[in-house]
């Protein structure tokens, strides 16, 4: 056992938002959350979100205690601390990143390993218990570990596609409003199940790019964000436009010869503008589970 540990996880951003449907779609972006845990004997988690002191540090408390349970050292307590360059309560993982980052800080401070899949159902139970997603947030999770395209089922619990993701420009209008999961009016959402459902049938056969800004078309009604600054963008030659997540933010895949078009447009709002870039990884997981046992494997082939 170490006693101290690390953790880095990835932000993400949404392709298709599975609040409508319980089926969504995410990709990783470089944005990261880091987390460093220390463990005690005195039994009680100790949480310090920098740059968020108001936020509330239940998800990061079911997360440790989660792992700690499961190694069989339930009685021992930790002081933990988070620091992120991913705003929170803006729609872009923030919750399922933290998660990712707080796990895997507490098996460094353990010494231990955990399977991929019991890491992501670790953090998707604690997420539904901690009252921060309606889902569970597969999509996110896994889009956060492991980069790439991710296509889930978030219901069943099980990843239904990956796709290796291109390196592109990620540019996000972030507004100044926090918006909490809580606060969505999830009746007014699920109307609109059947044509998020298109949405994502074109992710999982592969035009994620278009499934995005079908997505963020949907939603930015539903929300009450406004779809101008999308179909703007994609004049200007962005890829895909969207809505990350519940809003506020607005998210813009391009390439870098469309870079500067689009963010002239985006100077012009109000929000505050980061500059990420997609998140690759070497190899595509193949990954399937749901809680309470495991399910048959999905098709996780990429074209």
């Amino acid at each position: 056992m170490n006693g101290r540990g690390e953790g880095t996880a990835y932000g993400a951003v949404t392709i298709v938002n599975a609040l409508a449907g319980g089926k969504g779609a995410a990709f990783g972006i470089d944005l990261n959350t880091q987390a460093n845990v220390e463990l005690t004997d005195d039994g009680a988690i100790e949480t310090n979100i920098l740059g968020g002191e108001d936020e509330s540090t239940l998800l990061v408390e079911k997360c440790v205690r989660s792992v700690l349970n499961r190694f069989g050292v339930g009685e021992l307590g930790a002081k933990v601390r988070t620091q992120s360059n991913i705003p929170i309560a803006r729609g872009l993982k923030s919750s399922s990143v933290a998660g990712n980052a707080v796990v895997l800080a507490t098996l460094d401070a353990l010494d231990k390993r955990m399977d991929p899949n019991d890491i992501l159902t670790l953090v998707v139970d604690a997420s539904l218990d901690a009252n921060v997603s309606i889902t569970g947030a597969l999509d996110d999770a896994s889009a956060s570990l492991y980069g790439n395209v991710v296509v889930t089922d978030n219901i069943a619990r099980k990843v239904l596609r990956t796709f290796p993701v291109d390196e592109y420009c990620v540019l996000l209008l972030v507004s100044p409003e926090k918006r909490y999961t809580k606060e969505v009016n999830m009746a007014r959402i699920q109307r609109l199940a059947r044509e998020v459902a298109i949405a994502h049938k074109e992710a999982l056969h592969g035009n994620y790019w278009g499934a995005m800004t079908l997505n963020g078309l949907i939603y930015s009604q539903v929300l009450e964000l406004g779809a101008d600054i999308i179909i703007e963008s994609l004049e200007a030659g962005a890829l895909a436009a969207g809505i990350s997540g519940k809003g506020p933010t607005y998210a813009f895949v391009t390439e870098e010869k469309a870079k500067e078009r689009v963010l002239s447009l985006l100077r012009e709002r109000e929000g505050q503008i980061i500059a990420s870039r997609t998140r690759r990884c070497s190899s595509l997981p193949m990954l399937t589970f749901q809680r309470g046992g495991s399910m048959p494997d999905g098709d996780n082939s990429t074209p």
